[in-house]
């Protein structure tokens, strides 16, 4: 018997109180990330950090504070300012998506 794969796609928006907004495009495979993109009007330097931040994410469980880590992570390693949002911020827009 095969195993079938489901695959859904959400969105989210999510409003930082007293500022910015991040939108989420989510894609999740058995409890995981298959694929995500991140959205809004914060900004983020270099602007392929999130890129990065996104591909980082891929095969990544659904939790917020392991994928708050996963993306702090990335924004350490290439030295990434974001502005307007914080990695929390990003981590709750996604689980919103998920929900």
């Amino acid at each position: 018997m095969e195993l079938l794969e489901v695959k859904v796609v959400r969105e989210s928006s999510y409003k930082i109180p007293g500022g910015k907004l991040v939108k989420v495009k989510l894609r999740t495979a058995s409890g995981r990330i298959s694929e995500v993109r991140i959205l809004g009007d914060f900004f983020l330097h270099p602007e392929e950090t999130l890129q990065k931040i996104e591909k980082s994410l891929i095969g990544i469980p659904i939790e917020e504070t392991t994928l708050e880590k996963m993306i702090t992570q990335v924004l350490l390693e290439f030295d990434a300012t974001l502005i307007g949002a914080t990695a929390a911020d990003i981590a709750k827009a996604i689980m919103l998506a998920a929900e």
